[in-house]
């Protein structure tokens, strides 16, 4: 268990897991209304369908960066492959100047995710 996580209201929990398995997440557990996904085995996101009664209405996450670091040589590079290939919208990559090349990729949810490598 990581000390860490992040849970996500879905809308379509379907949708949401392919979304996050095709950028490499990595499916743990499946017990509705949870999802468990693992990225780079160090970081925990539960995707949770909420109760019927609970509208999900507006942008989610508003002013929120969910932050994930990338591996190896092309992890950033391969990263934005797939979420390109999802029909994501993506931001970057940028070179921040505290040394870090980063991308956002915002999800099906509008959910906005930033993989992170050292620059």
């Amino acid at each position: 268990m990581t000390a860490a996580f992040v849970k996500l209201l879905v809308s379509d929990a379907t949708r949401s897991v392919a979304f996050y398995e095709a950028l490499g997440f990595e499916r743990v557990a499946s017990e509705p209304p949870f999802i468990q996904l693992k990225w780079a085995e160090a970081v925990d996101v539960y995707l949770v369908t909420p109760p019927a009664m609970l509208k999900l209405e507006g942008r989610r996450g508003l002013g929120v960066l969910v932050g994930f670091r990338t591996e190896g040589p092309s992890g950033l590079d391969e990263l934005l492959l797939r979420a390109q290939a999802q029909g994501a919208s993506v931001e970057g990559p940028v070179v921040q100047p505290w040394h870090t090349r980063e991308v956002i990729v915002t999800d099906p949810d509008g959910y906005r995710l930033n993989f992170i490598e050292p620059a």
